[in-house]
């Protein structure tokens, strides 16, 4: 039996199946499962990305992986290069800084399965004028991801903007009412502008996943 068999059977055929490789969700995972499902991946496929590690998992990981690359703010682990960039530009945009981790996710995930990415940040629409002043930008993009916590309207001030899809991102950034994501993912879903998908509160991976395969067509 080889070691990681007792508690993982890593999907090493995922890739030429779906498109994308099967990556580590690390939450609940010791450091040695972390590492050993990552070698298990390697195998088959670079680059492989690992989300939602703590910076004492990043760590205990890179004493067992060495060319292990924590990206901090993102909190993703990557063991490879990323993937050659195609496509056009995927650009993500947060409401407020608090909304970064999040969108750094979305960022660091786009870059290492091959896309071209930007940021904007923190153009919400307390300040819309922030925004519109980078029309241009928003324009030249192939696709947005929208990252926004508190009443979640951004994705639809975007997509009023742009011909281009907008992926939008609740975050759990918010006051009491906010219901840890839960309104503006309800805002989001109920968009008035169309074209507008909306993936799972703090998902910030899931949509650089879609971005990524909406970027190969």
């Amino acid at each position: 039996m080889r070691p990681w068999e007792e508690f993982a059977r890593p999907d090493v055929e995922r890739e030429g199946r779906c498109g994308v490789a099967e990556v580590v969700f690390c939450p609940g995972k010791t450091p040695e499962q972390i590492a050993a499902i990552m070698r298990a991946l390697r195998q088959k496929t670079e680059p492989v990305l690992a989300t939602r590690a703590t910076p004492e998992q990043a760590q205990a990981v890179k004493a067992l992986l060495p060319e292990v690359i924590y990206h901090e703010h993102a909190r993703v682990l990557t063991l490879g290069a990323p993937k050659e960039p195609k496509g056009g530009t995927v650009l993500v945009v947060t409401a407020g800084t608090s909304d970064i981790p999040i969108a750094e996710e979305a960022v660091v995930t786009a870059q290492y399965l091959g896309n071209r990415t930007e940021r904007l940040y923190d153009v919400g629409v307390a300040g819309v004028h922030r925004l519109l002043a980078h029309r241009e930008r928003l324009n030249a993009a192939k696709i947005l991801i929208v990252v926004a916590g508190m009443d979640g309207v951004l994705p639809s001030v975007v997509a009023g903007l742009v011909e281009k899809p907008v992926i939008a991102v609740p975050t759990s950034v918010g006051y009491g009412v906010s219901f840890g994501g839960l309104s503006a993912l309800l805002t989001m879903l109920n968009s008035c502008a169309p074209g507008v998908a909306v993936v799972n509160i703090d998902n910030g991976f899931g949509a650089a996943v879609l971005a990524t395969k909406i970027n190969r067509l």
